[in-house]
């Protein structure tokens, strides 16, 4: 497992679909944490030479460690294919990288942070294990909670957030900036005791 604040790159991946339309979708909040995290270095996104991706260098704080974040251009179901090269470049080994995603299991405004495991139905992931060979990557998993009714989660997580989840969703997307920062500067132990309670 990777020392938190120790030498190399870590690579930090927001999960989501691309262009105005899914922009605020529930399965797009893995692009809006990375956005959050971007503000935060005072950067912006742009195109990476591969034209997969949309990335920020930068360092978290001021000499902190070397952050790559990154926006993949595919769509959710694809993105391993972009991570993977973004990995390769970079030379970020897999318990370097971190995917913030959506999770149907957590409910709304709590977020679980963890450490390899399956993909549970999130194609995202899957598609990340695919490509990466492995599944021993970080997860920040932001809850989104269960759709209502009989509505099909496929089409629920390609929905927009409801009008009071709106109001709350600034606090949760901090919250997954915060415990993106924790994971890479204090490691996984701390930042699961701050934040998976």
């Amino acid at each position: 497992m990777a020392d938190p604040g120790t030498g190399g790159v870590w690579l930090v991946v927001g999960l989501g679909n691309p262009g105005p339309a899914y922009s605020g979708n529930r399965h797009n909040v893995g692009y809006m944490v990375t956005d959050e995290l971007a503000d935060r270095m005072g950067a912006r996104f742009r195109a990476h030479k591969s034209r997969r991706a949309d990335v920020v260098e930068g360092r978290l704080g001021v000499g902190g460690p070397r952050v790559v974040l990154a926006r993949p251009h595919s769509y959710m179901n694809d993105s391993g294919g972009p991570v993977a090269t973004l990995a390769s470049f970079y030379k970020v080994p897999v318990d370097r990288v971190i995917a913030v995603h959506d999770e149907l299991d957590i409910p709304f405004d709590t977020l679980r942070v963890k450490l390899g495991g399956g993909d549970n139905g999130h194609n995202g992931l899957k598609s990340m294990r695919a490509s990466l060979g492995s599944g021993d990557f970080y997860r920040v998993r932001v809850g989104i909670g269960r759709p209502p009714g009989r509505q099909a989660p496929a089409d629920f997580v390609l929905s927009d957030y409801s009008a009071s989840e709106r109001k709350l969703l600034p606090f949760g997307v901090d919250r997954a900036a915060d415990a993106v920062e924790s994971l890479i500067t204090e490691g996984l132990e701390k930042t699961q005791g701050r934040f998976n309670s």
